[in-house]
C-alpha cells in the first residue's frame, strides 16, 4: 500500500493520475492547504520542504517504509518500482526523465509565477508579462516535440506526460493562457484528458 499525500493542484494531481495509470493500490490523504496542513510537524517528517505531493511506500526497499517527496522523484520512483510509465530503452528512458526535469525547472515555476502575479499583483504588469512570455516559450518547446508524436516520448504515455498535464490543463483558468495557439499541445491535452487513468486520477478529488 502506498499513502499519497496531496491536494487538488496542478502538482498535486500528478500522483493520483500516475497511480491510476499504474493500477496499484493506494490510500489518498488530501491535505487542506488553506489550513497549512502541509506545514504541520507530522507532514514535515514526510517532506521537510512542506509541499505536496509526497508519498510513503509502506513496502519500500527491504520491506521498510520509505517516504518520497518532490513530484518528479515520486513519479520516477513509482515508474521504477512498478515497471510502468518509463521506457526501458536507454534513449527514450533518459528522454522521459529529461522532460520531467523540464517541467519541474520550467513549466511549473513559470506558470506558477504567472498565476501568482495575475491573482495577487494584477497591477504589476511587468512581472506577469515576464512569466507569461516564458510560459509561452516553454509550451512552444512542447509543441515542437508533439508535432510528430502523440506523447512527449513517442507513442506511449510516460511520466513526462503526467508531469505536465495538470499545469497545461489548468493554464487557461490559472493565468489566462491560450492553448489554441499550440495545436499539437492542444491535441495532446485532449488525448491525455481522455485517458482512463487521468479521469480516475482527477475524480478522486471530487469523491473525497
Amino acid at each position: 500500500m502506498i499513502d499519497v499525500f496531496t491536494a487538488n493542484t496542478p502538482n498535486g494531481v500528478k500522483i493520483p493520475i500516475a497511480m491510476e495509470e499504474i493500477g496499484a493500490p493506494y490510500k489518498l490523504h488530501i491535505l487542506d492547504l488553506g489550513k497549512q496542513e502541509q506545514k504541520k510537524p507530522e507532514f514535515l517528517k514526510i517532506n521537510p520542504n512542506g509541499r505536496i505531493p509526497a508519498i510513503i511506500d509502506r513496502d519500500g526497499p527491504e520491506g521498510q517504509s520509505l517516504p518520497v517527496f518532490e513530484s518528479g522523484a515520486i513519479l520516477l520512483y513509482l515508474a521504477e518500482k512498478f515497471g510502468k510509465l518509463l521506457p526501458t530503452e536507454p534513449g527514450p528512458r533518459i528522454e522521459a526523465i529529461a522532460w520531467a526535469f523540464f517541467q519541474t525547472g520550467g513549466i511549473g515555476p513559470m506558470m506558477g509565477q504567472a498565476g501568482f502575479f495575475k491573482r495577487n499583483h494584477p497591477d504589476f504588469e511587468a512581472g506577469y508579462a515576464r512569466f507569461f512570455a516564458e510560459s509561452e516559450r516553454l509550451v512552444g518547446v512542447m509543441e515542437q516535440a508533439l508535432e510528430d508524436d502523440p506523447y512527449l516520448v513517442g507513442d506511449d504515455c510516460t511520466i513526462a506526460d503526467i508531469m505536465h498535464i495538470g499545469w497545461i490543463d489548468r493554464s487557461a483558468g490559472y493565468f489566462g493562457f491560450d492553448l489554441s495557439k499550440f495545436p499539437a499541445v492542444q491535441a495532446w491535452h485532449q488525448r491525455m484528458m481522455a485517458r482512463e487513468g487521468t479521469m480516475r486520477g482527477l475524480a478522486v478529488f471530487a469523491s473525497a
